[in-house]
């Protein structure tokens, strides 16, 4: 049996090519981004200081944080240099139709 719980975080029409979004799936705040058509998922809240990713700036593959210009790999959620040094958690994806579900592990 799978701990695995999927959650409707969107729908696709709402994350265009290039774009980011913020949801909130229970108590926590995931980041949806759209990277030349493929979506990922990460923790939206930067691991260096308490501001929303997804306010950032996105380039390529990276997001930048707002608050103090941390980047990170959104594929795999690395953190890349000053001044973040904790990666942040990713999470899978799964496309049914016109909804973007995220999988996250049991609270």
């Amino acid at each position: 049996m799978s701990d695995t719980i999927w959650n409707k975080a969107a729908a696709t029409n709402e994350l265009p090519a290039g774009e980011m979004k913020q949801v909130q799936i229970g108590p926590r705040y995931v980041a949806l981004y759209n990277v030349e058509g493929t979506i990922y998922a990460t923790d939206d809240i930067c691991s260096h200081a308490d501001a929303s990713l997804s306010s950032g700036y996105l380039e390529g593959d990276t997001v930048e944080c707002p608050l103090h210009q941390g980047r990170f790999h959104i594929p795999t959620g690395k953190a890349m240099g000053a001044p973040v040094t904790v990666d942040i958690a990713t999470y899978p994806i799964k496309i049914e139709g016109t909804v973007i579900l995220v999988a996250l592990p049991p609270a």
